[in-house]
C-alpha cells in the first residue's frame, strides 16, 4: 500500500514539475485561440465576438463549421472509401508466405471492428481539423465476451442452453482532446520528446477497479476532486464534479535511481547527491534515463510506475498535423486557416440584420402628451395604440431607407475567401461546378485536391502507419497464439476522397472517349473506374471483368493450331522460293560459260573464213591479211557486245540470289 504526498515523493515532484513547464508553455500559445476555434465551430456568441456597441445581432454563420466539416469527410473518406480495409501488409521475410499475411490482415480488420476503432479516427481527424493536431492514445485490456451455447446434460440425456465467458484480448485508439495533452515544447514529434503527457477526469469508480485488480497501487484516501476548467472546457450550464478523479499519465523518459528508489527516500538521496556531485544538481536528473509509464491521481498519489512494459519500448500515443508548421508539434488546422473570415462573415451579417430591424421594426417618436395617463407605448402585431387626438400627429416612425443588398454580396465574397483559405467546397455551389451532362466536378477543383493530398500523406505517415505498427506489436506480445511474432511491413490503402474521385472519374471518362473498343487499355481503365467508385460490390465487379480479360482456352487452342498451319504454308512457300532461285542461278551461269565461250568460236570461224579462196586471188598474203583486219573488227564489236551480255547475266544473277 502506497500512501505518500506529492511533497514528500522524489519521482511524482519530478514528473509534475515537467508537466507543469509543458503546461504554461501550451496555454501561453495556445489555450485561448483553441477555446475561440471550438467556440466558433459550435455556433456559440460570444460578447467579444460584439465589433461595434450598438451591435445587437448575435448570429454567428456556419461557414468555418461547413469548411471543417467537408474537410473532415473528405480525409475521412479518403480513409475508409473501402471499408474497413483501411490498410494492408505486406511480408518482409524471405518466405513470402501471402495467405499467412491475408490471414493475419483480416485478423487485424475484425479486431479493430471490434474495437470500434474507425469510430475513433474519425474523431481524431475531426480535432486535427479543429485544433491542428490529431493524437490518439493506444491502450491495451481484456474483454469479457458472452456467447450463447448449448451443453448435454448427462444425467437427464437433455441439453442445456446458456452462454459461455471468454477473455479477449483487445488494442483500442482513444481520441485526445489538445486540453488534455501535454508535451516537450522542444520535440516535434511524440518519440523523440523527453516525454509527454494526458491529463484527464476519470470516474472514482474506474480507478478503484484498477486498484482491485493491481493494475494501480492501493490508495486509502483517494476521493473526487474540484472541476478544472482549463482541464476541461466545458460550454454546459452546469458542471458535473462528483465522484471523478484527475489522472495524470506520463509515457517518457525517467531518471533510473528515481525509478528504483521511488519508496526509499534516504536511498533516493543519496544517489542524487552523488550524481550532483558528477553531472551539477540540474544535470543529475537528466543521467540514466529510461522509458517508463507514471500515473498520479489528484496531483499526488502515486498509482503506477515502471519501466515500460511494451517489447518494442515504444510510447502509446499516435499524433499527425493537419497542415505541417515544420519544426513544432502543434499544426495548422481548418479553423485556424478560416478563422479571420469567419470572423468577417459574421460581423457583416450582423451589420446587415441589425439594418433589416431598423428598417422592418422602425424607431418611433411620439407626442408622450397626447397619450392617455398610464398608457405604456408598445410596437407589437395587431396593438391597439390609444391616442388623444389624431395619430397621425401623435405618431411618427423614423425613416432609414432601405438595406443595401451589396452587404450580403460581400459576405458571399468574404465566404469564397475563407473557402480559399480552407481549400473547401461550398456544398451550396456544387452543383454549379459541374460541367455539362453530369461528367462530374470542374476541373478547377484540382488543387483543393493536392491541398488535400498533404492533409491525408501527414495521416498516413504520422498516425496511420504507427498505430497500425504499434497495435501489431502488442497483439504480438499480449495474444501471442493469434498473432505470432512476425515481421512485417505495415502499407496504408488509403485512396482519394470524394472529391478528388469524381474528378478523377471525370479524367478516365474522358480519355475513354479517345480510345477504341479494341483498345488493349480499356479494360485496365474500366477497373479503374470501378475501383475508384463508390459501389459496394466494387470488388466483385473487378474479379468479373479481370475474368473476361483471361483468354478462353478454346479459343487459344485454335488460334495456335492455325498459327501453326501458317507457319507450315509460309515455309513450304519459301522453300519453292528458294528453289526457284536456285534453277534461276544455276540458268544464268550456263548461259554466261556460253557467252564466254563464242569469242574463242568465233577466232576459230574467222581463221577459217579467212583462208579460204586463197588461191584465187591475185596477191594471196595481202588478200588474207585484208580479210584478218576485216574480221578482228568485226571481233571486237562481238567482244564488246559479249562483255555487255555477261555484265547483264551477272547482275541478273545477283538480283535472283
Amino acid at each position: 500500500m502506497y500512501n505518500e504526498s506529492f511533497s514528500v515523493n522524489p519521482l511524482v515532484s519530478w514528473v509534475l514539475g515537467q508537466c507543469d513547464q509543458w503546461r504554461v508553455n501550451r496555454d501561453t500559445n495556445y489555450l485561448d485561440t483553441w477555446k475561440e476555434y471550438e467556440r466558433l465551430w459550435r455556433g456559440i456568441y460570444d460578447s467579444s465576438d460584439r465589433t461595434r456597441d450598438s451591435e445587437r445581432s448575435r448570429i454567428i454563420t456556419p461557414a468555418l463549421q461547413q469548411a471543417i466539416e467537408a474537410h473532415t469527410a473528405e480525409i475521412e473518406e479518403a480513409v475508409f472509401g473501402r471499408g474497413e480495409k483501411f490498410f494492408d501488409i505486406s511480408d518482409d521475410r524471405l518466405d513470402n508466405q501471402k495467405l499467412d499475411i491475408e490471414a493475419i490482415r483480416n485478423q487485424m480488420t475484425e479486431d479493430f471492428k471490434k474495437g470500434y476503432i474507425r469510430k475513433s479516427v474519425s474523431d481524431i481527424i475531426l480535432l486535427s481539423a479543429l485544433y491542428g493536431t490529431g493524437i490518439g492514445e493506444i491502450t491495451v485490456y481484456e474483454k469479457k465476451e458472452l456467447k450463447p451455447a448449448m451443453q448435454p446434460i448427462i444425467e437427464s440425456g437433455n441439453t442445456a442452453v446458456g452462454v459461455i465467458e471468454q477473455e479477449r484480448f483487445c488494442v483500442g485508439l482513444k481520441p485526445i482532446t489538445p486540453y488534455n495533452f501535454l508535451i516537450d515544447p522542444t520535440a516535434s514529434n511524440v518519440q523523440e520528446a523527453l516525454g509527454c503527457a494526458i491529463e484527464e477526469f476519470v470516474s472514482l469508480h474506474s480507478v478503484t477497479k484498477a486498484m482491485e485488480d493491481g493494475v494501480y497501487n492501493t490508495i486509502t484516501d483517494l476521493s473526487s476532486t474540484s472541476v478544472d476548467s482549463d482541464l476541461e472546457v466545458s460550454q454546459e450550464v452546469s458542471d458535473y464534479g462528483g465522484n471523478r478523479v484527475k489522472l495524470l499519465r506520463y509515457y517518457g523518459l525517467i531518471p533510473k535511481y528515481m525509478l528504483d528508489n521511488q519508496d526509499d527516500e534516504d536511498k533516493y538521496q543519496e544517489l542524487f547527491n552523488k550524481k550532483s556531485d558528477e553531472y551539477g544538481s540540474e544535470a543529475a536528473d537528466y543521467t540514466d534515463l529510461v522509458e517508463a509509464i507514471v500515473v498520479i491521481a489528484n496531483d499526488g498519489h502515486l498509482l503506477k510506475a515502471e519501466e515500460s512494459p511494451y517489447m518494442m519500448n515504444d510510447r502509446p500515443i499516435v499524433a499527425f498535423q493537419s497542415d505541417t508548421i515544420p519544426n513544432r508539434f502543434w499544426g495548422r488546422g481548418i479553423a485556424e486557416k478560416g478563422f479571420n473570415m469567419q470572423k468577417a462573415i459574421d460581423a457583416q451579417i450582423r451589420a446587415h440584420l441589425d439594418s433589416v430591424a431598423l428598417s422592418t421594426v422602425p424607431m418611433m417618436a411620439i407626442d408622450a402628451t397626447r397619450l392617455p395617463r398610464g398608457a405604456k407605448f408598445e410596437v407589437k402585431a395587431g396593438k391597439t395604440i390609444l391616442t388623444n387626438g389624431n395619430p397621425a400627429e401623435i405618431l411618427q416612425p423614423f425613416k432609414f431607407g432601405n438595406t443595401d443588398p451589396s452587404n450580403i454580396n460581400t459576405a458571399s465574397s468574404f465566404m469564397n475567401m475563407l473557402l480559399m483559405a480552407t481549400s473547401t467546397v461550398d456544398s451550396a455551389s456544387l452543383p454549379a461546378m459541374t460541367t455539362g451532362e453530369g461528367q462530374g466536378m470542374s476541373v478547377a477543383l484540382s488543387s483543393i485536391i493536392k491541398k488535400n493530398k498533404r492533409t491525408l500523406v501527414n495521416f498516413q505517415e504520422q498516425f496511420l502507419i504507427p498505430f497500425v505498427t504499434k497495435a501489431a506489436h502488442r497483439f504480438m506480445q499480449f495474444d501471442p497464439e493469434r498473432y505470432p511474432a512476425q515481421d512485417f511491413v505495415f502499407i496504408p490503402s488509403s485512396n482519394l476522397g470524394i472529391i478528388a474521385r469524381e474528378h478523377e472519374q471525370m479524367q478516365f471518362l474522358n480519355l475513354l472517349k479517345t480510345l477504341g473498343a479494341e483498345s488493349p487499355i480499356v479494360p485496365l481503365i474500366l477497373s479503374a473506374v470501378i475501383e475508384n467508385s463508390g459501389l459496394s460490390n466494387r470488388e466483385t465487379l473487378i474479379a468479373q471483368l479481370q475474368q473476361m480479360m483471361q483468354p478462353d482456352p478454346q479459343q487459344a487452342q485454335a488460334q495456335q493450331a492455325a498459327m501453326q498451319m501458317q507457319m507450315q504454308k509460309t515455309q513450304l512457300e519459301l522453300a519453292d522460293l528458294q528453289a526457284d532461285i536456285q534453277l534461276k542461278q544455276a540458268k544464268t551461269q550456263s548461259e554466261a560459260v556460253e557467252t564466254q565461250l563464242k569469242p574463242t568460236e568465233m577466232q576459230a570461224k574467222v581463221a577459217a573464213s579467212a583462208s579460204k579462196y586463197l588461191g584465187e586471188a591475185d596477191d594471196p598474203t595481202k588478200e588474207f591479211e585484208k580479210r584478218i583486219k576485216l574480221a578482228n573488227v568485226a571481233l571486237k564489236e562481238k567482244d564488246i557486245d559479249t562483255k555487255a551480255r555477261i555484265a547483264e547475266l551477272q547482275l541478273q544473277s545477283s538480283r535472283n540470289t
